[in-house]
């Protein structure tokens, strides 16, 4: 069996990670980058060795089993969708969209061809979240009574994340761009939430993302959730997923950290995971006609739904 072939589109902080994840696998290849920023490509198909298309339509008619796609949200439903006609498999950056107009575009678009759509969200592939959701199917913290997402940023856009547009009211912000990651994982986790009430402030300036969200909501089986966000404050940038149960608590820190309390007793971190395929391996099983573990367009839909409902100003 050969290769499994991917083709990036976008070439940015981000994208230069799936190229050194895909590298990093010896049962796949890039074929194939493509940037609009003619400077950004040539820079990194030099540094990897890679070939540079000059056209997403040369892109396209190199086959490849994959096309990541790691441009602005503005422009993932176009890319996609042409790519699904083609008969590619598609991996798509988060949000799916930039609205969910156009993410219901791109998850009808693949389930009318039945290729396959993934979306990278890394925490999908954590060990500590993998762990983190069987303590919590065991019932080993008990009865769940909340969920609480609560991301503090001093800066943003992060300082090592500058870019045109992701501290644009349009397109960036941390409600698209931080809370994905968390909405998705409480997805799979409690099944769909419902927002009851949520407070969006905005700056003065119109072409500026948000600057705080508080929503109160609840899963499908009635458990609170509360989702707090802020930026420009005076700390360190601070990360927290908790679940909290009748016999214990689960936090998730800064994406990685994993903790544990019981009744009177403080946090103790876990350290001791089973292993998990990665993004890049569940999507080379998936292109074999294997068994996956992949997030499709359709429950990237489901949260670009809540995104659009949080970033309403009220």
């Amino acid at each position: 069996m050969g290769k499994t072939s991917f083709a990036l589109i976008g070439t940015g902080i981000v994208g230069e990670r799936i190229i050194k994840q895909i590298l990093a696998n010896d049962n796949a290849e890039i074929i194939a980058l493509y940037d609009e920023n003619t400077e950004r490509l040539t820079e990194m198909a030099n540094t990897y060795g890679l070939f540079a298309t000059s056209s997403y339509e040369e892109v396209l008619a190199l086959k490849p089993d994959w096309v990541y796609i790691g441009t602005p949200p503005v422009s993932h439903a176009s890319l996609s969708k042409m790519a699904i006609e083609a008969g590619l498999h598609v991996l798509c950056e988060k949000p799916l969209a930039h609205n969910a107009e156009d993410g219901s575009v791109m998850a009808h678009a693949a389930i009318e061809k039945t290729t396959l759509t993934a979306m990278h969200f890394p925490l999908m592939y954590s060990p500590a979240v993998r762990h983190m959701m069987k303590l919590v199917e065991k019932g080993t913290i008990g009865d769940i009574v909340r969920v609480e997402l609560n991301a503090y940023f001093p800066h943003w856009p992060r300082i090592w994340q500058q870019n045109p547009w992701i501290g644009s009211r349009e397109q960036g912000g941390f409600t698209r761009e931080v809370f994905p990651h968390f909405l998705q994982i409480m997805y799979r986790m409690f099944g769909n939430i419902r927002v009851q009430d949520h407070k969006t402030t905005y700056p003065v300036d119109e072409t500026l993302a948000e600057t705080s969200v508080i929503a109160i909501g609840e899963t499908e089986n009635k458990i609170p959730v509360l989702l707090n966000g802020i930026s420009g404050i005076g700390q360190k940038e601070e990360l927290s997923y908790i679940v909290y149960g009748t016999k214990g608590v689960l936090k998730l820190r800064n994406w990685s950290e994993l903790s544990v309390a019981q009744k009177d007793s403080p946090f103790e971190i876990l350290t001791s995971f089973d292993s998990v395929k990665s993004l890049v391996e569940e999507c080379i099983s998936g292109s074999n006609g294997e068994a996956e573990i992949l997030v499709p367009f359709s429950e990237g839909l489901v949260v670009q739904i809540l995104i659009d409902e949080l970033l309403t100003e009220k």
